[in-house]
């Protein structure tokens, strides 16, 4: 079977799944366990000969063996089992439940995919398939996975910015589903760009470090790191399940690649429960932070700039809030400016996320070693926003419509720009005496204000009056905080 007619034909399954009542979400993550089973059952063989470490009785055959309510019962008695198991294995199965409640559709799940080879399919085909699931499973806006997927448009524009080398390490401390991760494999493995042995294996086994707090989220991003040749059955998994902001993990990283949730609170507070936070009882508390503050996305900022290497790079989607807010985040945007060469933001325009009404940028800055000096000397601006219109659904962000980013960026030598009418170029000084050093700057026209006609629709307009008092309000809050700490 050819990649198009296999991807056609989950598809279809899918869908069968769906009017079932089965989501998306569900389906992937039964999808995530079955595959697993079989890729394993494929690795015990001849000529791999692998130790898989899945028990006698647990295994691909033992399920293959069963229909009706038999094969219902024993799939449960192996989620159960596997979900007890040390390494990639438990990570896989941590707390796995059967959301498939007819057996018979569970026992036409097994059979396609047991009719398959899985292995003998390169890794683009396998990773293509479930990168497909994975975006599909982001429309469904009832599950609210959206949250978790950076449009993969975006993503290939970021690699191509940055351009990770071989045996180098990239992080992403919010990695969702693994989307920075899969960008940045396509790039060290393109067509055009052969890796000798050593980079090879440096690839598969030490290049991608990762947390993940949403337990569904984080074993999707496993299964698909696995699809793609990265991990062994048996090793332990280097996405995390723990709260990236809790702690300095110790080590340190040539980029950070990412896309932190958006939310205004954050907790310390992990519940048993899967993707359950109490999110408004505490704050961090990290003596390695500029500032103390409850906004998720600062306190994001601040992490990645200490897990980064002294020569390290990162670009990473932020808010608007994080651009203008006073408090905290006045006082960060100095020390970062200050501490790190911030050089490029690119202004995204609204419509691309799955979550409505998100406002975001792309900053990308450069770590360097601390002498005193100030690292920034200017800001480059790409204003992707003003006057552009995209949706979801009629005008989904493309990579051609990134192109001119990317070639304005000039990654070959970024010290080689050349301002255009839609990328310019704002000098330290002039930043800093901006009022609280906001970098919330535009400078072409909106088209759209010329008449009241083209204004946005009211609740458009709404919504952005929200965001603004809500994030006004988040700066009191920081002020009043710092007013009565001790």
């Amino acid at each position: 079977m050819n990649h198009s007619a296999l991807i056609q034909k989950i598809w279809n399954f899918c869908h069968t799944l769906r009017d079932d009542g089965v989501g998306y979400g569900d389906y992937l993550e039964q999808l995530t366990y079955l595959l697993f089973l079989k890729l394993a059952h494929e690795y015990a063989q001849e000529p791999y000969r692998r130790n898989t470490h899945i028990p006698q009785g647990h295994d691909w055959s033992s399920l293959t063996s069963k229909t009706g309510q038999p094969l219902e019962a024993h799939y449960l008695a192996i989620l159960n089992r596997l979900g007890q198991e040390p390494g990639m294995l438990g990570a896989i199965f941590f707390k796995a439940q059967n959301k498939i409640q007819d057996p018979a559709k569970l026992s036409r799940l097994v059979q396609m995919i047991d009719a398959e080879n899985w292995i003998s399919l390169d890794a683009d085909t396998k990773g293509d398939l479930y990168e497909g699931l994975l975006q599909k499973n982001a429309e469904d806006t009832k599950s609210g996975a959206g949250q978790y997927f950076t449009p993969r448009p975006l993503i290939q524009a970021i690699i191509e910015c940055v351009r990770p080398e071989p045996l180098k390490t990239i992080a992403d401390p919010a990695c969702g589903t693994g989307g920075f991760f899969l960008g940045a494999y396509h790039w060290l493995t393109r067509s055009d760009h052969s890796l000798d042995k050593r980079q090879k294996e440096f690839l598969r086994h030490k290049t991608f470090y990762g947390n993940e707090i949403v337990l569904g989220a984080r074993r999707l991003c496993l299964m698909n790191l696995f699809l793609h040749n990265i991990g062994d059955l048996d090793g332990e998994p280097t996405v995390e399940r723990t709260d990236a902001l809790i702690a300095d993990p110790g080590r340190r990283f040539d980029y950070v690649l990412a896309n932190p949730p958006f939310g205004k609170k954050s907790s310390m507070t992990i519940t048993n429960e899967e993707g359950e936070e109490d999110r408004d009882a505490l704050t961090y508390e990290r003596q390695d932070f500029w500032e103390t503050t409850s906004n998720k996305q600062l306190n994001f900022l601040q992490h990645i700039v200490t897990i980064l290497k002294d020569t390290g790079r990162a670009a990473v989607v932020l808010p608007d809030n994080v651009l203008f807010e006073g408090g905290a985040g006045e006082k960060i945007r100095r020390k970062l400016l200050e501490t790190c060469e911030v050089h490029t933001l690119l202004r995204l325009p609204t419509g691309i996320f799955y979550a409505q009404g998100v406002k975001a940028n792309v900053l990308f800055f450069d770590a360097r070693p601390k002498d005193g000096r100030v690292q920034t000397q200017g800001v480059w601006i790409y204003d992707l926003r003003t006057n552009q219109r995209f949706t979801l659904k009629t005008r989904p962000l493309k990579v051609e419509d990134l192109r001119d980013f990317i070639a304005c960026y000039h990654p070959e030598n970024r010290h080689e720009r050349q301002a255009t009418e839609c990328f310019k170029y704002f000098g330290y000084d002039e930043l800093i005496a901006r009022d609280k050093a906001s970098l919330d700057l535009f400078w072409l026209k909106d088209d759209s204000l010329d008449s009241l006609d083209d204004l946005p629709p009211p609740e458009v307009l709404a919504q952005e009056i929200i965001e603004h008092l809500e994030a006004s309000l988040a700066s009191f809050r920081d002020v009043a905080a710092g007013l009565v700490r001790p």
